[in-house]
């Protein structure tokens, strides 16, 4: 009987250990993140657009999500066109802080551009002209018409 019990004491321990251990998955992440998401963005503003930069010495636009997620511990592709196959699609009028924004910049690809949702119809990206900055999602002279779709990453 003692042997049961300590048997299913140290059960109990492996698989509370094994969850504090565990990755967070990209659906799994507590809507109370998205404030340390945007923290963790803007304290990059203005930092330099870096083809494949992934750090604060450049970024790409998908370097820049990828710095800024991992922060809490959140794993997304490398590309923006494999991020756009993540997570759940979202209608540009339910945007929340936090939901990835995905853009069509050139020919070449379906999706070519992401950055992050901060709310009042703003995102945070690494633009190729003015690196990390804060533009309008439905900014009708560029952003606006080349808006591909929107999807949520943290719950």
């Amino acid at each position: 009987m003692r042997n049961k019990k300590i048997l299913m004491v140290a059960m109990a321990g492996v698989i509370a250990l094994g969850s504090l251990l565990a990755p967070v998955g990209t659906e799994k992440a507590s809507a109370a993140n998205t404030s340390s998401l945007v923290a963790k963005a803007k304290s990059v503003l203005g930092a330099p657009y870096k083809w494949g930069g992934t750090g604060k010495g450049g970024f790409d636009c998908s370097g820049f999500l990828n710095y800024v997620f991992k922060s809490q511990k959140i794993t997304l592709p490398r590309t923006a066109s494999a991020m756009y196959s993540k997570g759940k699609p979202v209608s540009r009028s339910q945007l929340r802080t936090g939901d990835l924004v995905f853009f069509k910049t050139s020919s070449r690809a379906a999706v070519t551009h992401a950055g992050m949702y901060i709310g009042n119809g703003k995102f945070i990206h690494s633009s190729s002209s003015r690196g990390v900055s804060i533009s309008s999602v439905n900014d009708e002279y560029y952003w606006g018409s080349r808006y591909v779709g929107a999807k949520r990453i943290v719950k």
